[in-house]
């Protein structure tokens, strides 16, 4: 991992088409800007984590219809 130290203002740059800026230090936070291509997933590293621990969903999910007098069970999925 590499690390660096930076002041507001100042800018990070990964490859040619990727620059991260430090916009600003306040109260033990930083706010950071990245100018990335469109087609570049950027995302907070404990959206990951939260994914990590979400329960998979059945390939199919029961469907109950009462439909007038008949009921009829199929499956959604």
């Amino acid at each position: 991992m590499l690390v660096l130290t930076r002041k507001p203002g100042e800018t990070i740059r990964i490859g040619d088409d990727i620059v991260i800026t430090i916009s600003q230090l306040k109260g033990g936070r930083v706010r950071v800007g990245i100018d990335a291509p469109a087609e570049m997933g950027i995302r907070r590293g404990e959206l990951d984590d939260h994914q990590d621990k979400q329960p998979e969903l059945p390939a199919a999910i029961p469907f109950y219809s009462h439909a007038g007098t008949h009921a009829q069970n199929s499956y959604v999925g």
